[in-house]
């Protein structure tokens, strides 16, 4: 469908809301909450919202999970919702004026719960804090917008010419230019929300965008704000006829989308404590590249989280599928950027877009912070290709990711046990709804043969 010329009337920023959406982000990154009149702020404000402890973990069918401690050994308790201090943030593409406010849990005790993603962020943010340090980050989506009128997901009509896109068109001035209206809209909604949106280019997959966030010294407000990003692109998307989508691979023969997730660490002077006056990096730098190194394969469930997200990370499809790193070389899992000395950063490229990013966060960080605690050492950074060397792999199907994070020794030191519980218990689940379908090509493929 095309860009329309006089898209759908939407509420105007200014204008007073007159409805609330109160949410939570779930396990999955699916936000879930609550629609409340206007009059209700002082309430959501004030603590007053309740809501089951179990909303943040159900599957990605919005289904409770089977056997879940949280609905039978505590009968399904409630717990409080706490406004984040975020918000309420105007969506600038609902039909009547529609304010958001972001929450987080609490247990009935006033407990922080720990089973709630923003949560689990926050332990280890608060790590990195009693070190005297602050990890500085900048993430990076890319989305393929799509044409949703087909029975099968196709690239979207351009707008100028009225022809579909149908070549992979990676950094096209063209495509920026076609899906301007789109795109200034986006940033428009980014600025009322307050998410520093900064570049945005044109990907390697027909339809397939990326817009970059500046750094922010606040991991959690980085997290908040690539949650915000992806519900605000799907909502802009349908006012101007189109979906959009953040799944890692929604076309077997096009690039997946990637969350890649830049950062560096600055100590309590304002020093980033990665940089030695030179291209290779502190020692701080490189113990926390090992600490990467040593999580990837035990983390990867929260990077690669659901069936399709292996579809992704297949060698040689330009995401990373061994555990390894190297300067400037976008084949290694972490890359060293270039670039003065002052902005020493890690780059990290295994998580794809469809990822939750308070735990992709929480797993970067988590893991990076283990490596400086341990003061462990990298193997030696890779040069060339990564895909054609002898390498530890990632998991590269859903269930070796879901058995490595149950068995995973450093776990423990990144995730309480009532999220690992929740996380496993959640995408066993999943694996097992998937497990007893049967897709229409293996039924074309094996019908009258095997």
């Amino acid at each position: 469908m095309t860009d329309q010329t006089e898209p759908a009337q939407a509420n105007e920023a200014t204008t007073p809301p007159e409805t609330l959406f109160a949410c939570i982000c779930d396990l999955n990154g699916v936000m879930r909450g609550k629609r409340l009149p206007v009059g209700e702020i002082d309430k959501i404000a004030g603590g007053g919202m309740r809501m089951p402890l179990s909303i943040c973990g159900p599957d990605i069918w919005g289904e409770d999970v089977e056997g879940s401690a949280l609905l039978f050994e505590t009968g399904d308790a409630d717990g409080t919702c706490e406004a984040t201090g975020r918000g309420p943030l105007p969506l600038s593409w609902t039909n009547r004026p529609t304010s958001l406010i972001p929450m987080w849990m609490r247990e009935e005790s006033g407990a922080p719960f720990l089973g709630d993603p923003r949560r689990t962020l926050d332990e280890v943010v608060s790590r990195w804090k009693a070190r005297g340090l602050t990890p500085v980050v900048a993430t990076e989506l890319e989305f393929y917008l799509i044409d949703p009128s087909g029975r099968v997901p196709q690239p979207p009509v351009s707008p100028v010419t009225g022809l579909r896109s149908s070549y992979d068109g990676a950094l096209s001035l063209d495509d920026l230019e076609h899906f301007e209206r789109f795109l200034d809209e986006i940033y428009d909604a980014c600025a009322l929300q307050g998410i520093p949106a900064d570049s945005a280019i044109s990907e390697n997959g027909a339809g397939q965008f990326e817009v970059n966030m500046r750094h922010l010294p606040d991991p959690l407000r980085a997290a908040d704000d690539a949650v915000l990003f992806k519900r605000l692109v799907r909502g802009i998307a349908r006012k101007h006829g189109m979906a959009a989508t953040f799944m890692a691979k929604p076309y077997g023969d096009r690039s997946g989308s990637g969350f890649h997730v830049h950062f560096s660490v600055v100590d309590e002077a304002g020093k980033n404590v990665f940089d030695d006056g030179g291209p290779d990096g502190s020692d701080m730098m490189r113990a926390a590249v090992a600490g990467l190194l040593a999580t990837a394969q035990e983390c990867a469930l929260t990077f690669a989280p659901h069936e399709n997200s292996f579809r992704r990370l297949l060698p040689g499809t330009h995401a990373p599928s061994s555990v390894a790193w190297g300067y400037e070389n976008r084949t290694a899992a972490i890359r060293i950027p270039g670039g003065a000395a002052p902005g020493r950063r890690i780059e990290h490229r295994i998580a794809g877009a469809d990822a939750n990013p308070y735990l992709v966060l929480a797993s970067i960080l988590g893991g990076a912070l283990m490596g400086i605690e341990r003061d462990l050492t990298p193997a030696a950074p890779i040069t060339g290709d990564a895909y054609s060397k002898d390498l530890p792999h990632l998991p590269l199907d859903w269930a070796t990711a879901i058995k490595a994070f149950a068995e995973g020794d450093n776990i423990p030191a990144i995730y309480s046990r009532r999220l690992r519980r929740m996380l496993l218990d959640c995408k066993r689940q999943e694996q097992k709804q998937f497990n007893r379908h049967v897709s229409e090509f293996e039924f074309q493929t094996y019908l009258e043969v095997v």
